[in-house]
């Protein structure tokens, strides 16, 4: 196959510095990046092994997108799931947040460990808050805090191996690594535009995996119009196109443009322009046509077709390369989308239908295999659009996210408390008793009537219920963005069953329960 070029867009190359200083953070990430490997041969398989973990849950992504998501800096409790780290009795954890948790909660994780009491985890629990609730990322507020810096590396055992866990690496977590002389698992900040919308188009291409048409790098609004006038030109059937900024997050920086009404190919460019501004059904909330056009030609973005068919699927394949290069695909997810564009992300079904979750694994396998390649490391998710018509499938890649996602947190829920593994072949999930479990979660159970519940409400009408998770069923409910419920009255919930349909029942249950106990 003939060899893509992937070229780092200038855009990110304009953004670093050249200076002596930023030369040497680099080349000593490298230098510890390299030896994680030796480190991870030899503690990672042993669950009795001294090290400790470093959970940096900074959403280092774009201010402006990030603060139309309500109750953003809290989407740093959805990577509580690590908590349940502490089942290995000689792992330490620390924990990094923009503000305190609240005990409850804290308590909440840690009393769903197997095996582990209270009081044998929170010895080796260590929780620091910048007490910063500024839209700076968490990472940019631990680097203006040295004393909080110093904070972390007196909490890391003399002698502990340690690393960092972060929900995405940017150069931020890289000097953060660099100042605490600690690798991360994760991928160098340098190889961050790989997982941008138009290089994951490249790489599909390069892999042979079907992507939606369309054209990636714009950068302009006249690169837009004539890309948009492109793809009616050669399928005059098309109905809408999805025009998507290259680093979207949770489907915010994404919009639909609407060919509803065109005139011919005569007029259609100009028609293009001037209904452009007018009729673009943008996803992000309160985000204007001037403010998501500056936005766009800042980061650049691609426009592609919107697929269409009978049946449509979201899902999501979850990879991981370790740092010994090997490759897994850890999960498969059936995402539910929505939103007046149905283009926001707003939970997901675990495992992902059997009649394609092989399929799109081996796709998945083969994408891994580049990005091993091109030097990835850890977790990363692959998006896929299928489509059935005349009961066949058919499935096209649409983006690669190099990061922890929705559906990182709701698995590592999973296979924390059932100490069981996803069978990619099979499409099956087996706890270690070798029982199939199924899950339905979400971080949008959201209704304005929840608004004023505390995370202590929340915990007695889960435990006066009985929706708390089970450990001897391995059935039920656990939750996350505990925090966002009294301000924004939104909550997450990954709900265990036995069977799809169990799952399900968890779920709605939650629901009605919420619903009337918000009444009170």
């Amino acid at each position: 196959m003939e060899n893509i070029q992937l070229a780092e867009p200038a855009s990110v190359n304009l953004q670093r510095s050249d200076g002596s200083e930023q030369e040497s953070i680099v080349k000593r990430f490298k230098e510890l990046q390299q030896g994680f490997a030796a480190q991870y041969r030899s503690l990672f398989p042993g669950k009795l092994a001294a090290k400790t973990v470093i959970v940096i849950p900074s959403l280092s992504l774009d201010e402006e997108i990030l603060d139309k998501i309500k109750g953003a800096h809290y989407y740093e409790e959805r990577m509580l799931c690590h908590l349940m780290l502490l089942r290995m009795p000689h792992t330490h954890l620390v924990y990094l947040t923009s503000l305190p948790i609240d005990p409850v909660i804290i308590d909440y994780y840690l009393h769903l460990l197997p095996g582990i009491t209270g009081y044998h985890s929170k010895q080796r629990l260590t929780l620091i808050s910048c007490f910063d609730a500024s839209k700076k990322s968490l990472t940019e507020k631990i680097l203006d805090r040295p004393r909080v810096i110093e904070r972390i590396k007196k909490s890391i055992p003399e002698g502990y191996p340690a690393h960092l866990s972060c929900f995405n690496v940017t150069e931020l977590e890289r000097s953060l690594a660099v100042k605490l002389n600690t690798p991360i698992y994760g991928c160098d900040p340098d190889l961050q535009w790989l997982g941008t919308k138009s290089s994951s188009r490249k790489i599909f291409t390069y892999c042979g995996i079907n992507t939606p048409a369309g054209f990636e790098d714009l950068y302009t609004e006249e690169e837009l119009i004539h890309s948009l006038w492109l793809l009616k030109k050669n399928d005059p059937s098309l109905r809408k196109a999805v025009i998507k900024m290259n680093d979207g997050f949770s489907g915010d920086g994404n919009a639909i443009f609407s060919f509803a009404g065109c005139p011919g190919q005569e007029d259609l460019e100009k028609w293009i322009e001037s209904k452009l501004p007018l009729r673009l059904t943008i996803v992000a909330d309160k985000m204007d046509y001037p403010g998501f056009l500056q936005k766009f030609t800042t980061l650049g973005g691609i426009v592609e077709e919107f697929l269409d068919g009978d049946v449509k699927a979201t899902p999501s394949v979850q990879c991981r390369i370790n740092p010994l290069g090997e490759i897994e695909v850890v999960s498969t997810h059936d995402q539910v989308t929505g939103g007046e564009s149905g283009q926001v992300f707003l939970g997901a079904t675990f495992p992902a239908c059997k009649e394609y979750a092989g399929v799109i694994s081996e796709m998945a396998k083969n994408i891994s295999h580049r990005l091993k390649d091109l030097l990835v490391l850890g977790r990363f998710a692959i998006d896929f659009i299928s489509i059935k018509n005349n009961d066949e499938w058919k499935h096209y890649a649409i983006e690669i996210n190099l990061r922890k996602g929705g559906t990182t947190h709701p698995y590592l829920m999973l296979q924390f408390l059932t100490d069981g593994k996803y069978n990619a072949a099979e499409g099956l999930y087996y706890t270690a008793n070798g029982q199939p479990r199924y899950y339905t979660c979400s971080d949008n159970l959201q209704s304005d009537a929840y608004i004023g519940l505390t995370p202590h409400d929340l915990i007695d009408i889960a435990i006066c219920h009985e929706l708390l998770y089970n450990g001897t069923s391995q059935e039920g409910v656990m939750f996350h963005l505990i925090s966002t419920l009294s301000q924004f009255g939104k909550l997450g919930v990954v709900c265990i069953g036995s069977t799809p349909e169990r799952a399900d029942y968890f779920f709605n249950k939650t629901k009605e329960v919420l619903d009337k106990e918000a009444e009170k």
